[in-house]
């Protein structure tokens, strides 16, 4: 069977070649996919701070509350501490040199012109205590240590831009106005003037403490290893002294993890899109690779038929195929599988530069996702073999008889049945968002597409059947010849019309539910963000954050009505799924509660939100309702830096698109954030004020806090979404790629079905019909398919579009560009054209005469 397979492969070559492509992009794709998440689990960035440090010691990066599987983590948002008492036990153990605790905190320099100097390339610009520098290392270049309270030691970068040097003061911003510092001396680490993500300030060890705002806590602690101790050794050394309850024990890589928040985060991301994008791209590859290869059966049914004639069992049929299909497949996989490690980087590379993920953020590269690639690879096509081959299987030897290649329409009544159930399931699945809003709408909304996609692919023959009879007409009256013999081929042939439809159907499907599902979304929140919020003013900074001073600032001003604080966070909280715990990340907000009044409107149910301060929530009423809360009840779950909560429900409020699922006390939501300060402050005017003149007076506070700037209360913008911003440009990046994949294997099965009809083109010619006529006829079948193919897929997005859009914002259109949709209808139109006209011209080369004797 093998060397028959073999043999009909060479003698078929160009109708393998098809599938060929189709396997090697989808295999390229997994593996590009498997590499990322590869690197989710052992990749980052190098460290900087922490580079000369075996064994670095930080915060528990992850929640994972008793109950929750080990996949069921979350990555904390926040940056978690550690207690600075480990660094007695540690520095007892046996091979350790050394141990620093390192204290890390937002100091930024104010150059002569006032403005705040940010690190290298809008990175961070941190302060830290002086021995801390041993960890890198920094070595002094020019001066001394810093030895009292009022001395500080700038990284040679940072002084070069600061116009600072030894011995001059310079004035550094610590949350909160500008104190005046004397330049000690300047530091290098070992290489370059500074770091690339970062820049250093060096405080006294005691006055770092007291910067750092957070006694006995630490940022990290780094172990200094004795010569010939491994770090591994050693960290296994310090995870059974202190345990990893609490802590994270780091080495390598890893120490990037608490070094950088963003890595960390990265690394789960890197997990979850890479794991939700492979099983896409691979369930589209079984779409294209079976589309393929049933193109490629059906324009051999008569050979099949001769076979059946002379004896050939349906087994046998299906061993044939089944063979010819893998030996494709091993040569596509193993070619694919090596093209992903270039998909990867290329991937990484996109994510990079949208800024989902760290640009530097480095990849693992190992034989197990390449290899996982190709196994599933040659699943995908042993599957679409066997789905394939089941009608060519089965047919009657008399059908080797007729000399017509007319296609069976009716379809099984199993397949039927399946395929509409898909499709109403599908429909009904898109009503979700009327009854449950933010994500679990938004993810109904995208699942259901795809459910009525696959459910129209089931049916498709009979679904474009009835679309080529109502366009019959239409191409009849268009063009007597050109479009008569087009529609009559299109009814004649509609599982091969069927085959070119889907996989344009899908990509216009995707393309369209992924960008509008996403900028609906973001839309809902600009626009209840807008609505609730009724202040004035809006006060950020360039540098970051805001000094939690500066609210207060802001109210001692004549004509202010309030000044409220603003801490954008996030929450982690569990979902009981029968008998598992999930756990999930909630946008959330720290407000002052009695500041609130004038400047925003939450949409309060019940309670006060006046009474929230101290140990207090409001939850959104959808949250508390699902979680059983009332007033009063307390309400457990974790703060973004991984510290359990227990607090007190005070109230709930409806707009949780703009304030997410849970609004804190501003003071306690900064209390768990990395840099403990405010993202922004809303200022309302007194009706009598004079806004002139407070506005006057709101500008001078830039002043005396560099990085201020005031905007009307008009221009507020709802929060990034977090998660939701990143899935909004992951989501663009896979929507490029597969469309690629699929773009290319649309052409793929485009190009093959035109390809193959030579000996029906020589005899149209031979019968009086020109070669104009001839071109002009797969001109109206091209438009003819991606006319169908844009309309169903339109109708497959839209629909639930509209009902997301209803249930979001309470209008059925969509928010978006309409340019978007535009370009995904001309680019399906341009690709059928081109296609199918290149296909065909090459198709006409050959004299009428010589073609109609090519064996098929």
């Amino acid at each position: 069977m093998w060397h028959l397979a073999w043999q009909t492969i060479k003698t078929r070559l160009s109708g393998f070649v098809g599938a060929f492509i189709a396997i090697l992009c989808g295999t390229a794709l997994v593996a590009g996919c498997g590499v990322l998440m590869e690197s989710g689990l052992r990749a980052g960035v190098p460290t900087q701070r922490y580079a000369d440090a075996a064994v670095v010691v930080g915060g528990k990066q992850a929640v994972d509350p008793p109950g929750t599987g080990p996949l069921e983590t979350q990555q904390v948002a926040e940056q978690a501490s550690v207690p600075v008492t480990l660094a007695g036990k540690i520095s007892a153990l046996p091979g350790v040199r050394g141990v620093v605790t390192e204290q890390s905190f937002p100091a930024n320099v104010v150059a002569a012109d006032g403005t705040a100097l940010n690190g290298p390339e809008g990175g961070r610009s941190l302060g830290h205590n002086w021995d801390a520098a041993a960890l890198a290392p920094f070595s002094l270049r020019e001066g001394r240590a810093p030895a009292g309270a009022d001395e500080v030691v700038l990284d040679a970068e940072l002084a070069a831009r600061g116009g600072a040097s030894v011995g001059r003061p310079v004035k550094v911003a610590i949350r909160s106005t500008p104190v005046e510092f004397r330049v000690s001396g300047i530091a290098a680490p070992k290489s370059g003037d500074g770091f690339s993500r970062q820049s250093a300030v060096f405080f006294s060890p005691e006055k770092a403490v007291e910067l750092a705002g957070a006694p006995g806590q630490a940022h990290a602690i780094g172990v200094l290893a004795d010569p010939g101790v491994t770090p591994g050794d050693l960290a296994d050394r310090i995870r059974e002294a202190v345990g990893t309850d609490t802590v994270t024990v780091t080495t390598g890589v890893e120490r990037s993890t608490v070094e950088f928040l963003d890595v960390s985060q990265t690394r789960m991301l890197l997990m979850a899109l890479a794991g939700s994008f492979g099983g896409f791209a691979l369930l589209i590859a079984v779409f294209v690779v079976a589309s393929t290869l049933a193109l490629v059966i059906n324009q051999r049914r008569r050979e099949f038929a001769l076979l059946r004639a002379v004896a050939a069992t349906p087994q046998q049929i299906r061993k044939l195929i089944g063979a010819e299909t893998m030996l494709v497949a091993v040569v596509a996989g193993v070619l694919g599988s090596g093209l992903g490690v270039a998909v990867g980087f290329g991937l990484r590379n996109a994510f990079g530069a949208i800024g989902v993920i760290p640009p530097d953020f480095e990849l693992a590269i190992s034989p197990i996702p390449l290899v996982a690639a190709f196994v599933l690879g040659l699943g995908t096509a042993r599957l679409a073999a066997w789905s394939a081959s089941r009608r060519p299987s089965s047919i009657r030897p008399v059908e080797a008889l007729g000399e017509a290649a007319v296609e069976r329409r009716e379809l099984g009544r199993v397949r039927v049945v399946v395929g509409l159930a898909l499709v109403v399931a599908g429909f009904g699945g898109s009503m979700v968002p009327i009854f449950v809003r933010g994500d679990a709408g938004l993810a109904a909304s995208g699942g259901s597409s795809l459910l009525i996609v696959i459910g129209l692919a089931v049916v498709s023959p009979k679904v474009v059947a009835v679309m080529t009879r109502l366009i019959a007409p239409v191409l009849n009256r268009t063009s007597r010849i050109s479009g008569y013999l087009a529609a009559a081929n299109n009814q004649a042939n509609s599982r091969r019309l069927a085959a070119a439809v889907t996989p344009v159907m899908l990509a216009v499907s995707f393309a369209l539910t992924m960008f509008y599902s996403q900028t609906s979304a973001a839309a809902a929140r600009q626009e209840e963000t807008v609505e609730s919020t009724t202040a004035d003013h809006v006060l950020a900074s360039g540098t970051g954050g805001l000094s939690p001073e500066v609210a207060e600032a802001a109210r001692r001003i004549p004509g202010v009505a309030a000044a409220t604080p603003v801490v954008r966070t996030e929450v982690i909280n569990t979902v009981q799924e029968q008998e598992s715990l999930r756990v999930e990340r909630y946008a959330a907000h720290g407000l002052d509660g009695d500041q609130v009044r004038g400047n925003l409107d939450l949409g309060i149910v019940s309670g006060k939100i006046t009474d929230l301060t101290g140990n207090t929530v409001a939850m959104s009423e959808a949250e508390a309702d699902w979680y059983d809360k009332k007033i009063g009840d307390e309400v457990e779950f974790y703060h973004g830096d991984g510290a359990p909560a227990k607090l007190r429900l005070v109230a709930t409020y409806t707009r949780d698109q703009a304030f997410g699922r849970y609004v804190l006390p501003a003071e306690l939501a900064r209390a768990h954030t990395g840099d403990r300060m405010d993202d922004s402050v809303l200022v309302r005017e007194q009706p009598d004020a004079d806004s002139a003149t407070v506005t006057a007076a709101l500008n001078d506070l830039a002043n005396r806090y560099p990085g201020l700037v005031v905007t009307p209360g008009s221009a507020v913008a709802a929060p990034d979404g977090g998660q939701q911003q990143a899935q909004f440009y992951v989501n663009l990046v896979a929507v490029g790629v597969i469309l690629g994949y699929v773009v290319i294997s649309v052409a793929n099965t485009l190009v093959m079905s035109t390809a193959q009809r030579s000996r029906e083109f020589a005899l149209l010619r031979l019968i009086g019909t020109t070669k104009r006529q001839v071109i002009r006829m797969m001109r109206f079948e091209a438009l003819a398919t991606v006319g169908v193919a844009a309309l169903l897929g339109t109708v497959v997005a839209g629909i639930p579009l509209v009902l997301l859009n209803l249930g979001l914002r309470g209008t059925p259109l969509p928010s978006g560009t309409v340019t978007v949709f535009g370009g995904v209808i001309a680019g399906a139109i341009l690709l059928g054209l081109v296609s199918l006209g290149l296909a065909t011209r090459v198709a006409l080369r050959a004299k009428p005469i010589e073609a109609i004797g090519l064996r098929e």
